[in-house]
Order: C-alpha cells, then sequence, then structure tokens
C-alpha cells in the first residue's frame, strides 16, 4: 500500500525544552558505520559514502548540536521559534542517516538476500510479492519533488506495511512522542515505524559514475566494472540499491513492532 507524504510534525513542547537542556551536556555523535566505506560497492562507491557519512551526515550532527545550544540560551520566544526549523532539518538528517547506515549491508555479510520469514511473508500479503513491493516503492521514491526519503513503514493502526514518502529530512515518527537519545519531539503525523528508509537526496548518488567496458552494466561479475553510474537517474540508483539492503535488520524492527 502506497500512502502519501507523512505530515511533518510540529514543536517545541515543555518535554522537548526540558530534553534540550540535558542535551547542552551531552551532544550528538556521528556513529561509526557498521561496515567499511568502500564494502556497498560496486553500488554505492567509496567516495560516495565517505563524503555521504563524514561530510553530509557529520554537518547535520553539527548543525543540530548547535540549533539545540542555541534554543537553549535563546531568550525569548520568538528566538526559539525562529530555530525549530534547524532543529527540524538537522535533527531528522540525524535521525535518517542514523537508521539508513544499519538499513545497509555488504553483499558479503547478507546485503540484498531476504530469507523466508515473517517480514517477507507480510511484503507478500500486503504487496502480492517482493518484486511488486520493490515497483511499488522504487515508483513512490523516484516521484519525490526535490529531496527526501522513501519509507516503508508499519502502521501500527492498519497492521500493515506501507510505502511513504517524506520531504527534504523529515523522518518517519511512530508515536505521539518520539525519544531520539534524550531529545523529546512532540509531533502531529501518521504514524508508521520505519522497518526500510532510502535517502533521494542527490548526495546520496549523484556522484557515482562507472568506469566499465561495457555499456548499461551494473554487476559484481563483471572484472572490469568497478561501480555502477547513476548521476542524475534516480530510477538506476533505487534499482541498484536492493542489492545492498540489509534485510536482516528490516526484519528485525518488523518483529520488534508487528
Amino acid at each position: 500500500m502506497i500512502l502519501s507524504r507523512a505530515r511533518s510534525f510540529s514543536f517545541p513542547h515543555p518535554a522537548f525544552v526540558r530534553s534540550l537542556s540535558q542535551r547542552a551536556a551531552a551532544p550528538h555523535r556521528l556513529p561509526e558505520l557498521p561496515y567499511p566505506h568502500n564494502a556497498l560497492e560496486p553500488y554505492i562507491s567509496t567516495e560516495i559514502m565517505k563524503l555521504h557519512h563524514l561530510k553530509h551526515h557529520q554537518a547535520y550532527v553539527d548543525g543540530l548540536n548547535a540549533a539545540e545550544e542555541s534554543y537553549v540560551k535563546a531568550p525569548l520566544t520568538r528566538d526559539k521559534i525562529a530555530l525549530q526549523p534547524a532543529l527540524k532539518f538537522h535533527g531528522g538528517g540525524h535521525i535518517n542517516h542514523t537508521l539508513f547506515w544499519k538499513n545497509l549491508a555488504p553483499v558479503e555479510q547478507g546485503g540484498g538476500k531476504l530469507s523466508d520469514g515473517k517480514f517477507k511473508a507480510a511484503l507478500e500479503r500486503d504487496f502480492g510479492s517482493v518484486d511488486a513491493f520493490k515497483k511499488q516503492f522504487n515508483a513512490a521514491t523516484v516521484g519525490i519533488q526535490g529531496s527526501g526519503w522513501g519509507w516503508l513503514g508499519y502502521n501500527g493502526k492498519t497492521k500493515k506495511l506501507e510505502i511513504v514518502t517524506t520531504p527534504n529530512q523529515d523522518p518517519l515518527l511512530s508515536a505521539c512522542l518520539l525519544s531520539f537519545s534524550t531529545i523529546l519531539l512532540p509531533i502531529e503525523f501518521q504514524a508508521h515505524d520505519p522497518i526500510i528508509g532510502i535517502d533521494i537526496w542527490e548526495h546520496a548518488f549523484y556522484l557515482q559514475v562507472r568506469y566499465s567496458l561495457f555499456a548499461n552494466t551494473c554487476s559484481r561479475s563483471n572484472a572490469y566494472l568497478l561501480t555502477c553510474q547513476y548521476k542524475n537517474v534516480k530510477a538506476d540508483y533505487l534499482n541498484a540499491i536492493w542489492n545492498v539492503i540489509n534485510f536482516e535488520e528490516a526484519e528485525a524492527r518488523f518483529v520488534k513492532v508487528a
């Protein structure tokens, strides 16, 4: 099932303000990857992984820490209101990317392999087949105007897996009060627990180039192939990334909430 974009969240809230005071003494940090930067080749290049993780994600972490510190120190309500877009953008970027890195796995570590189990059965129940799910997911995600995220989420109300998109760095949230580290974000939204999230910002794939003697190929069996090429073609990126999706992680998330 494909849904429209999830509604964005709004704040501040007393609990959120208190949590920001706590964060001042314990800033967010860039998480380490669970694999080397070159481990997702040829589907995601080493260069992109380094830029995406060490530069882009680090920028969200730095922006979130700065925004939280400024929020706590802001003397006037209007000053706090002015900081809300930065908190939402950088906070969402940190949440989303922390989840995204765990969403991926090298082929040698099971990336792209979906074993029989409750999660696969749920995909077949809600979408007809795994291939049909991927096709619907890609269609919804490639349709995002500008930048954003494609999500497979579990709807606790309908008890179904659903495809949702969010703009910019808006995260997919699962309850009326999300706790991320010690931050509490009161929200108004369509509730989904994130199972799989794919970054469709251009920095996730745009620099990818192909070094190959063969045209239109993206195969690990090609001895001449060092990496795939996507440039600005979102569909090619989305088709290829399923080869390194960590379905074991997705299954664990699904079993936890279903």
